[in-house]
Formats: C-alpha cells, structure tokens, sequence
C-alpha cells in the first residue's frame, strides 16, 4: 500500500485555488477546485512515485507555501479567519512547492499533462483503481471558463517556472517511473 499523499494534495490544491480562484460561482468553483486537484495529483504521483518517497515526504513535510506566497504576493492574511490564525495556517504547511509548480506546468499545457498521465501508466498509484483526469488533460469550455485564472499561462508562469526543468527531465522518454 503506498503511503497517504491526500494532506500534500488536498494542501496544494487548496493553495492553487486560493491563489487563482474562479471567477463564478458555486458550479465554476467547483470544476476549478476539480481541474486543480487532478493537476495536483498527478504532478504529487510523479514527484513521490514510490511508497518510500511518499513515506518520506509524510515524515518530512513538503515545505510549505511561504516562497510561493512571496512570488504571488500573497502574505497570507487572506487565509487566516481566527484571532491568531495558526489553526487556519496549519494546512500551508503541507504545500509542496515543487508541486504546485508541476501541477502550474500541467494545468497550462494540456499535451504536458498528457504526457505527465501517460508516464503514469505503470505507477503504482494508479493500480487498482480506474483514475481519469479528463478536466487535466482536455477540459471543455466550461472547465475553461471557470478556472481563466488557474489555466493562465501569463499568470502561472512564475509559479511554473520555478521547477519546469526537473518536471521535463522526470518526462524525458525511456525514463520509466519505479514503482
């Protein structure tokens, strides 16, 4: 069994969505959220493909959103509701910056993320149960429309460029995942 990525992931994809919301209502917001915790997943999957490395990263923690709040301009005021707010922080610790940066590259290029799907065929996260990432990997106009923000290539370029190399390399052809 591999080792629990889903407060890495359900983190990240929060941190994504906060960063870039929907501009619509409940339903956008819904397949915004949807778009981004597949980009998420599938970029956590290739990141930590082994039950060792998630292992790790659970003993370890990610990181956290600090650099990335810095980029975006965030200081994080936006997130806290309570009179100190370290309850309502607690979550940002859990953002893997890496990530958030595989899951930008994949959420603004659609091929990327099919390839980044592909290269997942054989891992084991994918074993034993059908996972689709349609919203990822070819989203219709609505899925379009209710994350403008989070598909933004202007406006994810920052947060993407941060580790497009080691995404490329880890996609390189013949380079298979081990599981």
């Amino acid at each position: 069994m591999l080792a629990d990525l889903s407060p890495l992931i359900a983190a990240t994809t929060q941190w994504l969505t906060y960063s870039y919301p929907s501009g619509g209502g409940a339903l956008d917001s819904a397949l915004s959220d949807v778009q981004a915790r597949q980009g998420v997943t599938v970029a956590a999957w290739l990141r930590y493909p082994t039950p060792m490395d998630a292992a790790l990263v659970g003993v370890a923690g990610p990181g956290g959103s600090a650099r990335l709040d810095w980029i975006t301009g965030a200081d994080g005021a936006a997130y806290e509701t309570g009179s100190d707010g370290a309850d309502e922080y607690a979550w940002r610790t859990w953002v893997d910056e890496v990530v958030a940066s595989w899951a930008a590259c994949l959420l603004i290029d659609s091929a990327l993320a099919t390839a980044a799907v592909a290269a997942l065929a054989d891992c084991g996260h994918m074993a034993g149960s059908p996972v689709e990432f349609r919203r990822l990997v070819a989203p219709d106009e609505r899925d379009r429309r209710a994350a403008a923000l989070l598909r933004h290539p202007d406006l994810l370029a920052p947060i993407a460029d941060l580790h497009r190399a080691d995404l490329m390399d880890r996609l390189k052809p013949g380079e298979a995942l081990t599981a």
